[in-house]
C-alpha cells in the first residue's frame, strides 16, 4: 500500500513538468504565436496538475512560475517577483496575525460560540448564511478584503466544533468553498465590487463619451445576480455531505457562550484591533483623499504591529513573535502569490490576448453563439488570472469582435462583465485564501468544474435573453 502511494506521488511529480513540455511543444503556434506565450500556458497546466494531485505542498506549487520563468524568460522577472509581494498578501499577513491573537486570549472560542448560537449547527443554514453575508459584503467592498476577514472567522468556528483539518472534512470544505465562491460573484452586483468593474466602466465611458451612472449598473445586473445567487446556493446545497451538520444545537452553543462570562480586557483589546482594522479598510473612501497611502493592506499591517504591544492583566505580552510565527498560515501567502504570478505570465506574455484573438477569428455573427463564445473565453481567463487582469485583457477583444461584425458592443461588454466576475476551479486570486486555510485544491476543482460548466451555460442563456428581450440591457 505504501509503495503504491509513493509510486503514485512520483508519477504525479513527473507528470507536472511533463505536461509543461507537451503544452510547450504542441500548442498551435498559429494561436500562441511566441515561445513565451506557449510556455506561459504550459505553466498553467503544470500548476493546475500539481494543485489537483498534490504531490508537493500547495505552497511549493506556488513557486513554479519562478522556476519556469528563470529557465525560459517568458516575462520580466521583476514583474513576476512583484506578484509575491502584492498588496493583498500584506493584507493577508496582517489579518492572519490579528486572528492569531484571538487564540492567544480565547477570543476565537467566544466568536465561534457566538456564530454557532446565532446560525445553529445546520449545514444548510451555515451555507446560506455565509453565502449571503459574503456576497453582500463583496458587492460594496473589495472581495480580497472580505475573503481575508471572513475566512478566519469561519475557520475559528470550525475548529471550535472539532474540525481542525479542513482538508479531511467535507463539512469544513464546503463552508470555505461557499465563502470563496460567494465572495467572487458578489463583486458583480455593484461597480464598487472590485477594480475589474471600474476597468470595465472606463471602457464604456470611452466608447460612449459620457459618464456612466453606478445605479444603472445595479439595475442591469440585478436579474443576473438573482439567477447567480439562487443557482450557486442550490448547487452548494446539492453537494453538501449528508449528515454534515455541525455538532451541538443553537441552545447548546448559547449556553456555552453564556458560561464563558464577560469578555476580559485582553479579549476586548484584540477584538477592537480587528474591528478597527476592518472598519478602516471598509470605509477607505472617507479618508482616501487625506491619507492616500493608507490602503486596506497597510491598515491591517499597522494594527498587526500594534497587537504586539498588548499585555495581559498580569503584565505578560499577549503576542510574542517566536510563538506567533508557529501559528501563521505561511503557505497561504505563497499559494496566493503563485496564483498572481501565473496570471502575470498569461497577461504579460500576451497569451491572454492570443486567446482573445482566437475568439475574434471564429467568424461570430451575433446571437447566442457569440454570447456563449464570449462567456466561455472570459470565464476561462478569469479562472487562471485575476479578475482585473481578465477585464483588461478581454474587454478590448469583445469590443473589437462586436464592432467588427457591426453590433452594438455594449450588451456584449455586459456579457463579458458577468464572466469576469465568475471563477470556480483553480486556487488563483481570492480562491487561494481558503486554500491557505486548509481547503484542498483538488476538492475545489472536483466541485467547481461542474458549477463552472453549469454557470457558463446558465449565464450565457441569461445574457442572451436580456439582450434579446430587455432593451435596457443594450444601453450604456
Amino acid at each position: 500500500m505504501a509503495k503504491s502511494v509513493v509510486g503514485r506521488r512520483a508519477a504525479n511529480l513527473i507528470m507536472g513538468p511533463a505536461l509543461f513540455v507537451v503544452f510547450t511543444v504542441f500548442l498551435p503556434a498559429g494561436v500562441f504565436t511566441t515561445f513565451a506565450q506557449r510556455t506561459a500556458v504550459a505553466t498553467v497546466a503544470w500548476m493546475a496538475y500539481w494543485w489537483i494531485t498534490a504531490p508537493v505542498d500547495y505552497a511549493v506549487t506556488g513557486f513554479v512560475p519562478i522556476v519556469a520563468n528563470a529557465l525560459f524568460s517568458m516575462v520580466s522577472m521583476d514583474k513576476l517577483i512583484a506578484s509575491y509581494s502584492d498588496e493583498t498578501i500584506m493584507l493577508l499577513i496582517g489579518a492572519c496575525i490579528l486572528s492569531v491573537s484571538w487564540g492567544e486570549v480565547g477570543l476565537d472560542k467566544r466568536i465561534a460560540s457566538s456564530f454557532l448560537a446565532l446560525i445553529g449547527p445546520s449545514l444548510t443554514n451555515q451555507i446560506i448564511f455565509w453565502f449571503m453575508l459574503c456576497a453582500f459584503l463583496s458587492s460594496i467592498l473589495p472581495n480580497a478584503v472580505v475573503c481575508a476577514v471572513i475566512t478566519p472567522i469561519a475557520v475559528s468556528m470550525l475548529k471550535y466544533v472539532g474540525i481542525t483539518d479542513i482538508s479531511k472534512s467535507e463539512t469544513g470544505s464546503v463552508i470555505l468553498l461557499t465563502i470563496a465562491w460567494a465572495t467572487g460573484i458578489g463583486g458583480l452586483a455593484t461597480p464598487l465590487g472590485g477594480a475589474m468593474n471600474l476597468v470595465i466602466i472606463n471602457y464604456i465611458q470611452k466608447l460612449t463619451g459620457k459618464e456612466y451612472l453606478y445605479w444603472d449598473w445595479v439595475v442591469k445586473f440585478a436579474p443576473v445576480m438573482l439567477v447567480l445567487v439562487l443557482s450557486n446556493i442550490a448547487y452548494l446545497l446539492a453537494i453538501k455531505p449528508k449528515g454534515g451538520d455541525l455538532t451541538g444545537s443553537k441552545e447548546y452553543f448559547a449556553r456555552l457562550k453564556k458560561s464563558m462570562g464577560k469578555m476580559g480586557r485582553s479579549e476586548i483589546a484584540c477584538l477592537v484591533l480587528f474591528i478597527s482594522a476592518t472598519a478602516l479598510a471598509f470605509t477607505r473612501s472617507l479618508y482616501a483623499s487625506v491619507l492616500p497611502g493608507l490602503k486596506p493592506a497597510y491598515v491591517f499591517i499597522i494594527f498587526a504591529v500594534i497587537s504586539f504591544f498588548l499585555r495581559r492583566p498580569d503584565g505578560t505580552r499577549i503576542m510574542v513573535w517566536s510563538s506567533v510565527q508557529k501559528k501563521m498560515t505561511w503557505g497561504l501567502f505563497f499559494v496566493f502569490g503563485g496564483g498572481l504570478a501565473v496570471g502575470t505570465l498569461i497577461s504579460e506574455s500576451g497569451a491572454g490576448k492570443s486567446l482573445g484573438a482566437l475568439c475574434a477569428s471564429m467568424g461570430l455573427k451575433g446571437g447566442f453563439i457569440t454570447v456563449f463564445a464570449i462567456m466561455l473565453l472570459v470565464m476561462i481567463v478569469s479562472d487562471i488570472t485575476s479578475n482585473t487582469a481578465t477585464a483588461a485583457v478581454c474587454i478590448p477583444v469583445v469590443i473589437s469582435v462586436a464592432s467588427g461584425i457591426d453590433l452594438n458592443p455594449i450588451p456584449y461588454i455586459y456579457t463579458a462583465t458577468i464572466g469576469v466576475n465568475l471563477a470556480y476551479v483553480f486556487p488563483t486570486s481570492i480562491r487561494a485564501i481558503p486554500v491557505g486555510y486548509g481547503l484542498s485544491p483538488k476538492y475545489m476543482f472536483k466541485k467547481g468544474i461542474a458549477l463552472w460548466a453549469i454557470t457558463c451555460i446558465l449565464m450565457s442563456v441569461t445574457a442572451w435573453a436580456l439582450i434579446s428581450f430587455w432593451p435596457a440591457f443594450s444601453l450604456a
